[in-house]
């Protein structure tokens, strides 16, 4: 019954956050709405089409509402076009390099096929982007980036490969970068996404575990799929050539898999414990606030020589002011920019994320808390629609994953 009562809150709630996702700049702007090559595709299938991150993007199709889609990726198997997403190649013998520079994960580690989280910062420290890079080779890269940072990261790239490749360390080995434009990128995630997969091709999927790709032959198609995704379940992210991307996507929507839009997909991450650019990371926020510590590689911390580095060891010696943490709150569920209250009544922190879970049928929350607050079980209260609400601070994430490690 309370995930009954819930469904409404829910749909309210996934309607607020695409509000506050367009006035931070993330959805769209005046600018007319761009369209996956996917586009037609969704709207035969009965898709309800919003603005999100300057593209037209399904939110939920047909008469599925966003809980029972939610549901089913949990239990089964859906389908999420994330061709929104910016995907590139880096290419050269200091490619390596380059993005060590840029980022502060240790990409020299990295195996062949192996991908890592990462994140773009400024020279402050802040968060520019966040993004997945796969090691192909020590001179091959792809970097898959936010829809919604389009406009901030190409323009970053170039100047920083017109920087690196002028320098002594470029010269040793210019570094190139290809944008796949219109490219379509398909999510398969759900327990169920690695039998319905293996049906369709002779590789051993088993292989491929979390964090590892590989180009695998699918009904004919040769395409690069990586063993990962944004649900906290188990799954794939499919990279599809132009004109392949609708011949592949009618493929992989076959009995048990069920389209799913933006509505589930931001649940399932929430759930996850996952960031969304633009909510619960900014170019104010370290990766040390941001809980994203693990991604700067150990010999790096130390001595790693990228950008933002000063700002990141600092905060890694003397601990950020403020952290991320997760909250699960009685009562109503709070809105991206709900105040956290301590016990005096101060204001100690900010709801980044907050919804329904579908999942735990309790209101889970992401934000921002001063550091010293941030502990398990630390009983704050927040501020929801002018009431105070009992919360308490929880770990991330709210579920327990189901990577597939082998």
């Amino acid at each position: 019954m309370a995930l009954l009562r819930g469904i409404p809150t829910l749909q309210r709630a996934i309607r607020a956050s695409s509000a506050n996702l367009a006035k931070r700049g993330y959805a769209a702007s005046s600018s007319p709405l761009r369209k996956t090559g996917l586009y037609d595709f969704h709207v035969s299938n009965g898709a309800k089409m919003v603005p999100f991150a300057g593209y037209s993007m399904p939110l939920a199709y047909g008469d599925v509402g966003q809980v029972a889609s939610h549901n089913h990726v949990r239990k089964s198997v859906g389908l999420f076009d994330v061709g929104h997403m910016v995907q590139s190649n880096f290419r050269g013998a200091t490619a390596t390099a380059f993005l060590e520079w840029l980022t502060p994960s240790s990409l020299s580690a990295l195996p062949s096929y192996g991908s890592t989280l990462s994140v773009l910062l400024n020279e402050q420290g802040g968060i520019i982007d966040d993004t997945i890079i796969t090691k192909h080779a020590s001179d091959a890269y792809y970097v898959v980036t936010n829809a919604g940072r389009r406009d901030r990261d190409l323009p970053h790239f170039k100047e920083k490969l017109a920087e690196w490749n002028a320098s002594e360390k470029g010269k040793e080995g210019p570094v190139e970068m290809e944008v796949l434009e219109d490219w379509g990128l398909l999510a398969l995630q759900g327990p169920e996404a690695a039998s319905y997969l293996q049906s369709l091709t002779s590789f051993d999927l088993r292989q491929l575990t979390f964090g590892k790709s590989a180009f695998v032959p699918i009904e004919g198609f040769n395409l690069h799929v990586a063993r990962g995704g944004y649900t906290g379940e188990d799954g794939f992210e499919i990279s599809i050539p132009p004109s392949q991307t609708v011949d592949v996507a009618k493929l992989l929507t076959k009995e048990p898999v069920q389209l799913t839009g933006l509505g589930a997909r931001d649940s399932l991450r929430l759930e996850a414990g996952m960031c969304l650019y633009g909510n619960d990371l900014d170019e104010t926020t370290t990766p040390v606030e941001a809980g994203l510590s693990w991604v700067i590689g150990k010999d790096r911390k130390e001595n790693g020589d990228f950008i933002g580095a000063e700002a990141v060891r600092k905060h890694l010696k003397e601990g950020p002011p403020r952290r991320r943490v997760g909250l699960v709150i009685e009562g109503a569920p709070a809105r991206q920019g709900a105040k956290i209250v301590g016990p005096e009544k101060e204001e100690i922190g900010v709801v980044t994320s907050g919804i329904p879970s579908p999942s735990l049928g309790k209101n889970i929350a992401m934000g921002y808390v001063k550091n010293g607050f941030h502990k398990k079980g630390t009983e704050v209260e927040v501020d929801v629609r002018n009431k105070l609400r009992k919360a308490v601070i929880t770990p991330m994430p709210f579920i327990k994953p189901n990577y597939w490690r082998g």
